[in-house]
């Protein structure tokens, strides 16, 4: 399936780790949302998962404006903060995919190209690498919000 969107909103994380699935609920929360109210046509979605950043960050589409991308970031801040980053404020260290892959150098790159922003949540807790599915409630409660972020910002 081609990427080839204007705005690409890319769900990150791992729904296995507890608030590392953040990213593909807010995804999945925005997807059933778009049944009642449509997303614009040229915008797409995508749960990315853990091993899918690396790749879509790597390989960007000529077609795409903007890709908005939603995971967890530890930015030392109360438990489902959330906060929208630009690539250059994303905290060192502290934005890597569960299988310790660095996405700040990809992001970077991809920020040359198209527009880059990451609405990040402050997780609660990560289980990796024990298996705990559920998010906590704090971060559940935080998806409504990066929903409004993403909406604004996509104008609907």
């Amino acid at each position: 399936m081609p990427y080839d969107a204007e705005i690409l909103i890319v769900g990150c994380g791992n729904i296995l780790f507890k608030d590392d699935g953040f990213g593909p609920a807010v995804i999945d929360a925005l997807d059933e949302l778009s049944k009642e109210k449509p997303l614009p046509d040229n915008t797409m979605t995508l749960d990315a998962g853990t091993g899918g950043p690396h790749f879509v960050f790597s390989l960007p589409h000529e077609t795409w404006k903007k890709m908005i991308v939603v995971d967890i970031v530890d930015f030392g801040a109360e438990p489902g903060t959330i906060r929208v980053f630009s690539v250059d404020e994303l905290p060192k260290g502290a934005y890597e995919n569960m299988h310790s892959w660095p996405v700040n150098q990809p992001l970077h790159d991809l920020s040359k190209v198209c527009e880059v922003m990451v609405v990040g949540v402050q997780p609660e807790s990560i289980s990796a690498p024990d298996i705990e599915l559920g998010l906590t409630e704090c971060v559940e409660d935080a998806i409504p919000k990066a929903i409004e972020i993403i909406l604004k910002e996509i104008e609907v």
